[in-house]
């Protein structure tokens, strides 16, 4: 471990507490128990650094609030100021702070922060990759259009951009800062997102692999096996204030992804016994589901659930506002469950996790049984089962080999629809109709609004072993068909939903991951038609982001799927840059399908 960072045990002893403290009381089969309700319980550490935290946190967020009060709404974004790294003493930033009456004024908040913070960001330090070369060996070798290998050696360059170190003051001095102490270089995603997010590391390590940067890949990772050694689980982020919740679980697929780029077998050995934990952490209590089929089947599934029940610091303003229209305290502290638990699940915010597509407040994620979250824990089995026998260990191989079958099982039991030839989200009851053994199957309780994620299990067609697929031939066949009367392929990619809300994930914005996972899929799903239209979604997915970053120097966070080079919108924050995911897929797309000498790589 680094000199210098907080000793895991220490930590992990108060975050499995933490874990074991919330349920919330209205979720039916499950335990009742006390939520954690204080920023010390979001930001874990030992005893008395957690005691460090919950003042910093409490005293960042009410800096937020009085910034709002100063600065006004406009571009006002509130996960600014619970990234700033205090330069002084937290008491005496604290007394500092303009008193709530009256607001103060723009001149009096600009002062404060100047005196007592540090510029968000500035707790990370550059850091120049060593294996970065400008052009790699062997580099995207199908890509023959001299335009389009000009354009992926400036994508690749972004990586030297979005490199950082954690500064040494912030393992020397905890209490002043929110960002976590990290071992390794981190690749964070761009723009307001200063630190390293969970899932986006996934489509990181892809672009990187192919940017031939193995060792900067290895530390990605690595850095994230520290949070399951530190915490228990992959944070959300890096921060105090995510320590509450994970995001969609794909440490083994990146563990493997190196591994098949490498061959580290001391590498894998390494990451395998957080792998371990992490699938524990996932089928606990706090997301494991069982639901009981027409023959009388147990299943078990998962679902998303944060263990949080006041405002997300990060975005507490916001949180705040929406919960105004609810008077009943109980009331608030369950919406705040759904806000969190659903940022939990990487698709903040999205119709598909609302009663009514028009009303935040419906948000009911920790009562929906995810098609992609439960894609991604039979894929982690599977790996474990893969590793398992890697390093020796073949009962532990065996015994993940039965946990993968078992869950493929239960996701073409409960989640599967032969009518739609789509898998859905399940909707649990609200009601506690749950019978002993588990929730009883309803049909009725499938989600039949479509949403890209209903396709995602193709992606399991691209990582199997010897003959066996996910889905066979005949299946894949028709779940493309079913995709391509969806309404959801448009003229530069594969839309989120099919609604409009103004929500981010949702219509009409597309995203680097969800082409990828579904594209990769089709790509190994038997049929010259399925490759086909994989690279047909390729091609428009590359094409947008050429033109977006030639009209704007820009990678982007999303984009517009309904017109060629336009970057996306909606949600809680403007649209960002950089941007890490978005970089990873292109070049993975490039490698996976190439681009010939002659074929037009502008909007057409």
């Amino acid at each position: 471990m680094a000199a210098g960072l907080p000793r895991p045990h220490h930590v992990l002893l108060l975050v499995l507490l933490l874990l074991l403290l919330f349920l919330p009381p209205s979720l039916p089969c499950a335990t009742t128990q006390m939520a954690p309700t204080t920023a010390a319980a979001a930001a874990g550490g030992e005893a008395n650094g957690n005691e460090a935290a919950s003042a910093l946190l409490e005293l960042l967020q009410r800096v937020q609030t009085e910034a709002l009060r100063a600065l006004g709404p406009d571009g006002f974004d509130p996960k600014l100021y619970v990234d700033l790294p205090l330069s002084t003493d937290e008491r005496a930033a604290a007394a500092a702070l303009p008193p709530p009456a009256p607001a103060p004024s723009r001149a009096e908040m600009e002062a404060y922060l100047a005196r007592y913070f540090a510029e968000a960001g500035s707790d990370l330090v550059a850091a120049d990759p060593p294996d970065f070369a400008p052009e790699p060996s062997g580099f995207l070798p199908r890509v023959g259009s001299p335009e389009a290998r000009a354009w992926a050696l400036e994508v690749h360059a972004l990586w030297k951009d979005l490199a950082r170190r954690v500064a040494p003051a912030v393992a020397e001095r905890p209490e002043r800062h929110t960002l976590l102490p990290l071992p390794g270089r981190v690749v964070v995603p761009g723009s307001r997102f200063r630190e390293v997010y969970y899932w986006d590391s996934y489509w990181v390590v892809r672009g990187l692999l192919v940017s031939k940067m193995y060792d900067t890949a290895k530390e990605v990772v690595l850095n994230l096996v520290y949070l399951v050694e530190t915490y228990g689980f992959v944070l959300n982020g890096a921060r105090s204030y995510y320590t509450n919740r994970s995001q969609p679980p794909l440490l083994s697929s990146m563990v493997l992804d190196v591994y098949g780029a490498t061959g580290d077998v001391e590498f894998v050995r390494r990451a395998f016994p957080s792998l371990l934990k992490e699938h524990s952490f996932w089928t606990s209590e706090v997301h494991n589901v069982p639901i009981r089929d027409n023959h009388g089947q147990v299943h078990n599934l998962s679902r998303y659930q944060a263990r949080w029940n006041k405002p997300r610091p990060e975005s507490a303003t916001i949180d705040e506002e929406l919960a105004s229209k609810i008077n009943c305290i109980a009331d608030k502290e369950k919406l705040y469950h759904q806000i969190a638990s659903t940022a939990e699940s990487g698709w903040d915010f999205s119709s598909r996790w609302m009663r009514n597509s028009t009303d935040m407040t419906t948000l009911a994620t920790t009562y929906i049984i995810p098609v992609d979250l439960n894609t991604f824990i039979f894929k982690m089995e599977r790996d474990i089962a893969a590793f398992a026998k890697l390093v020796g260990d073949n009962a532990t191989s065996e015994e993940f080999l039965k946990a993968s079958k078992a869950r493929h099982i239960a996701i073409d039991s409960i989640l599967w629809n032969s009518e739609m030839e789509q898998w859905l989200d399940y909707w649990l009851p609200t009601d506690g109709d749950c019978q002993q053994g588990g929730y009883q199957w309803k049909s009725d309780s499938q989600n039949r609004k479509i949403f890209a994620s209903n396709f995602i299990p193709l992606w399991l067609n691209a990582h199997h072993s010897g003959s066996v697929q996910f889905a066979d031939a005949a299946k894949s066949k028709r779940v493309m068909a079913s995709l391509q009367k969806s309404g959801l392929l448009c003229a530069a990619g594969i839309a989120t939903s099919l609604t409009n809300t103004s929500q981010q994930w949702d219509f009409p914005n597309g995203w680097a991951p969800v082409q990828h996972l579904i594209a990769e899929g089709l790509l190994h799903s038997g049929s010259e038609e399925a490759i086909k239209l994989a690279e047909d979604i390729a091609t428009r997915w590359v094409r947008t982001n050429y033109a977006a970053y030639k009209a704007t120097g820009a990678m982007h966070e999303k984009y517009d799927v309904e017109a060629c080079g336009k970057s996306g919108g909606g949600g809680e924050y403007k649209p960002q840059t950089g941007f890490g995911w978005s970089n990873g897929v292109v070049l993975s797309f490039l490698e996976e399908f190439g681009w010939p000498e002659h074929k037009e790589i502008g909007c057409t």
